[in-house]
């Protein structure tokens, strides 16, 4: 009876003590991985438990930031609900809320011209049609195009390289796609 009760013993002994390794293990993969999530520059000098005060504080500063940015979208979300709600329910009238004017800006950066488009999803047809504006008739180089649609909204970016010219040229570019988008509207 001895015996076995010293194999048990043995047993749990090494199975705690196998636990515990592979404890460990985990515990120093966790600490690697959180800590290559911070901020590079003061890692090195700090003992192991002010990185983790570290982390931590981090993680936190990131918990402020969320909350912060789901409060500004809980705003936003409130702000347009509540214009909605009012230019539908103020009259008895129906009135049609008016449609999202499409808007241009163009920055000019060296031969580079980066031009920012806002549209309602109706006029999303404009963009392809400033392309072929920029390419056929004024000559640009397109080097990067896309766009990210919110709600209603569309958002294009496009940026062109267009070729060494005067001011003049320039110019004439600006007023034809300001031309095009106040046409649309």
């Amino acid at each position: 009876m001895d015996q076995s009760h010293s194999n048990t013993s043995q047993s749990r002994s090494t199975d705690r003590k196998t636990v515990e390794k592979n404890r460990r293990i985990q515990m120093k993969s966790l600490y690697s991985e959180l800590n290559s999530l911070l901020p590079q520059p003061s890692r090195e000098l700090l003992t192991l438990p002010d990185q983790l005060d570290e982390a931590a504080n981090y993680i936190k500063r990131l918990q402020v930031n969320v909350e912060k940015k789901r409060e500004r979208k809980r705003k936003l979300i409130a702000t347009t609900c509540f214009e909605k709600s009012n230019s539908a329910g103020s009259s008895s009238v129906n009135v049609i809320a008016p449609k999202r004017v499409p808007k241009i800006e163009i920055q000019e950066t060296g031969s580079i011209l980066h031009i920012f488009l806002v549209t309602s999803l109706e006029h999303k047809f404009m963009f392809s049609e400033i392309i072929r504006l920029l390419t056929e008739e004024l000559e640009a180089e397109i080097t990067h195009a896309g766009y990210s649609t919110v709600d209603d909204a569309v958002f294009h970016t496009l940026h062109c390289k267009v070729e060494e010219c005067d001011h003049g040229s320039r110019s004439r570019i600006y007023e034809r796609l300001e031309k095009f988008v106040n046409s649309v509207t």
